[in-house]
């Protein structure tokens, strides 16, 4: 305990003092937390009714949880760090996913869909109303993160049997399909605020977005419209746009229109210089990622154009070809790393080149490190800091991580923040936050789970941090240091 701290109460509560002592239904917290007044937006909102907490600079970067939260996320660590208890999770789940039985389906038996809501659904996803989607975000903010990044769940399923349908009647559906995507993604950023991050998936708009984008083909007149729209919606609310990376296949296509709303939205005539609009997303892991980079960095010199990066490390490695991919992880990390130390100190390095007809000065970049490879996110870190320290300017940069997933990460980078000196760089953390029904986020769940699966080791190492938390507090709550 610290100096001047009064003893905790006895730890033999009776049963209407233990519910006192909880931090949900009390206005006691446990060590570590920090009550703040809670959005009118979010206390209207039964998902988000739990105290809303902050970092507080000199107690463990986990304490920022709520009680629920760290519970349900230590839970499913647990299974997902367990190759016993996953492996038939995983089975259920992929059942669902495609289910239409009215035993088996989350939309369909109100039930598992309530089960399926109180613990996957509630620890991945927003909310599918505005109203808890935005109270969600509200709660974030609160916490300490900037902004969220925001993405629609739903997924058009690609592919018309033309023997079934006629060429009119197979072009009236795949134009739907783009106007249901933009109006989904409109909608979208509605939600949005000033520095919030909406994620877009090209191939969303159906089966003409897959048939231009396989061939390498300019987007057609009605997807290019439908990305205007978005362009100049998010243009108008402050929202940034993230056109995702998809499999290997496409990318070349993704990077095409990327490339062409980049020019016209981060333009320095119509974007202040070191600002962006429209970003696109490059996977690490990828052997090509350096060339690609150092392309599209030389045309934003060239064409006076601030490239909006969003570095990843991939989410392809079971569909992309293994021979395009590192060998091996750690050559994956040093790629992600000399990645993203070339543009936050804006200086090419032994990996990301200019090209010899290119001007040697570095363009205006903004950047957004999305990782949950805590190692990766301290080095840079350590280099924004080293900056703000020396004065060197430094470039609009956020970090990023999925909702639900590497919380860790994310709550220790807000503890650099909540620490941060006069001198120090302050991190500015969002969280990935997927919205939709029930039903339509279970395919999304299901990748969530599934990367938990790829990723053991960081995921056991989550759970040993959330579970350290949650003795801390117990510990605490006991009278024990």
């Amino acid at each position: 305990m610290r100096p001047g701290m009064k003893p905790p109460p006895c730890p033999f509560l009776k049963s209407s003092q233990w519910r006192q002592a909880w931090p949900s239904s009390s206005s006691r917290l446990p060590t570590g937390y920090q009550r703040i007044s809670t959005p009118s937006s979010i206390t209207s909102n039964p998902a988000t009714t739990a105290a809303v907490q902050k970092p507080v600079p000199d107690t463990p970067a986990l304490a920022v949880l709520d009680w629920w939260t760290l519970l349900r996320s230590y839970a499913i660590l647990t299974v997902s760090s367990s190759p016993l208890l996953l492996n038939p999770s995983l089975a259920v789940m992929r059942h669902m996913a495609s289910s239409k039985s009215l035993l088996t389906s989350p939309e369909r038996n109100p039930l598992l869909g309530w089960a399926v809501k109180k613990t996957m659904y509630a620890q991945f996803c927003a909310g599918a109303t505005a109203t808890e989607i935005q109270g969600t975000s509200q709660r974030l903010r609160a916490m300490g993160y900037k902004g969220s990044m925001f993405n629609y769940a739903r997924e058009v399923v690609l592919g018309i049997d033309q023997k079934d349908v006629n060429i009119e009647v197979a072009k009236g559906r795949a134009l739907k399909q783009v106007e249901d995507w933009r109006d989904a993604v409109l909608k979208t950023i509605e939600m949005g605020n000033t520095g919030d991050f909406v994620a877009v998936k090209f191939t969303g708009a159906g089966n003409l977005a897959l048939e231009n984008l396989a061939a390498n083909l300019p987007p057609p007149p009605s997807i290019e419209q439908a990305m205007t729209a978005m362009c100049e919606l998010a243009k108008q609310r402050g929202v940034r746009i993230t056109f995702d990376a998809e499999q290997y296949a496409l990318q070349p296509g993704i990077d095409s229109w990327t490339m062409l709303f980049q020019r016209r939205y981060n333009d320095h005539s119509i974007c202040p210089p070191g600002k962006a609009v429209v970003y696109g997303t490059y996977q690490s892991y990828l052997k090509s990622a350096p060339a690609t980079l150092s392309v599209h960095l030389a045309l934003a010199q060239k064409d006076g154009f601030t490239l909006g990066v969003k570095l990843v490390r991939g989410a392809y490695l079971g569909t992309d070809p293994r021979s395009l991919i590192w060998d091996t992880k750690s050559d994956t990390d040093k790629a992600y790393d000399t990645l993203a130390e070339a543009l936050i100190r804006r200086k090419y390095n032994d990996m990301v080149v200019s090209p010899a007809e290119a001007s040697k000065e570095f363009p205006e970049v903004c950047v957004v490190l999305a990782s949950h490879n805590r190692e990766s996110m301290l080095k840079a870190q350590y280099i924004r800091t080293e900056q703000a320290q020396v004065g060197e300017k430094r470039i609009d940069l956020v970090y990023a991580q999925l909702m639900g997933m590497a919380d860790e990460v994310s709550c220790e980078l807000l503890q650099k923040a909540a620490q941060a000196g006069e001198k120090d760089d302050v991190p500015a953390v969002l969280k990935y936050v997927t919205w939709g029904t029930t039903g339509e986020c279970m395919k999304y769940l299901l990748r969530r789970a599934e990367e938990n699966r790829d990723a053991v080791t960081r995921t056991k190492a989550g759970q040993l941090a959330l579970g350290k938390e949650i003795r801390r507090r117990f510990g605490a709550m006991i009278g024990l240091t």
